[in-house]
């Protein structure tokens, strides 16, 4: 294997970081992104990584570490949706669009004061598609509570959570309390956002969260399978895309390494491409009558 792993990666503490961090992350991105694609709140995802660029450039101006202001950002932004939206799709996207807008011009305003207030370079590159052999170890634990509680969360109210996403009509009149369940999501939604973008950077943040949970989809008929699937898509991406761009470095003679969220989203780009090929190859071999029950339900529930 050593075509793959180059000499002293595993010896390296910043990589050791890297790798725990980006699987942890991966786990959470991949069960939260199967609720968002079923959702249909990809869009909503998409503007929370606007809302965390903002808040991450906040936090770099205050002297906060990073994952406090993605988070803290994300957070923020989910509750302002909230607040804005309705239940209805065209509700959810007219509050999604305004945070969107807000946030991009924070953001803009963020950036624009760290590059004229601080010596400090790269805080855009950053900030905008991040470093995460820049973590430090210290960061581990604060990431495994976010994501515990995060995946404690979606266990709880996972029933009524799945209901409501399939059917919104159905779960009112099972009493689920609509509201609620989508607010808390929101947040779940945001805090998931919020850490992959320590990662691949805020601005590709939706990225890991939605294309292994979109390819899995594709290739699985029961939901359980799904997440499983997802997680692994997205583990495999994370840690792939980390021990690429650690040997990017010894392959020109410049050594100069390249970004782990292009080697991370390349990877999530080739998991769907794939995805997408098989799925269109079963359909092309079901027979009528078999691939329409398939599409009737299209990932098992029944």
């Amino acid at each position: 294997m050593n075509w793959l792993f180059e000499p002293g990666l595993f010896a390296n503490q910043s990589v050791r970081t890297a790798l725990l961090v980006g699987a942890v992350v991966a786990v959470v991105s991949g069960v939260v992104g199967i609720f968002t694609v079923l959702r249909g709140q990809s869009f909503a995802g998409h503007a929370l990584t606007d809302v965390a660029m903002a808040g991450g450039a906040g936090a770099f101006l205050a002297g906060v570490a990073p994952l406090v202001g993605f988070v803290g950002g994300g957070v923020v932004g989910a509750g302002a949706m909230d607040v804005i939206g309705v239940q209805r799709v065209k509700g959810r996207d007219i509050a999604t669009g305004v945070v969107l807008g807000a946030a991009t011009g924070l953001a803009a305003l963020f950036l624009y004061l760290s590059a004229t207030q601080s010596a400090a370079t790269g805080t855009t590159q950053l900030i905008l598609f991040g470093s995460i052999f820049t973590v430090q170890s210290s960061t581990l634990p604060a990431v495994v509570a976010l994501s515990a509680v995060v995946l404690a969360t979606l266990a709880i109210i996972g029933r009524p959570l799945l209901l409501s996403s399939l059917n919104l009509e159905l779960a009112s009149a099972r009493g689920v309390r609509l509201r609620a369940i989508g607010f808390v999501f929101m947040v779940i939604l945001a805090v998931s956002v919020g850490l992959s973008a320590i990662i691949i950077g805020s601005i590709l943040s939706t990225a890991l969260l939605i294309g292994p949970p979109a390819s899995a989809l594709k290739l699985v008929t029961r939901f359980g399978a799904g997440v499983v699937l997802a997680v692994v898509l997205g583990v495999l991406a994370t840690l792939l895309g980390i021990v690429l761009a650690y040997d990017s470095y010894y392959w020109t003679s410049s050594h100069r390494a390249l970004p782990v969220s292009f080697f991370v989203v390349v990877v999530v780009v080739v998991e769907f491409t794939l995805a997408s090929l098989v799925q269109r190859r079963r359909r092309s071999k079901a027979p009528v009558p078999a691939r329409a029950a398939v599409h009737g339900d299209p990932i098992g529930w029944h």
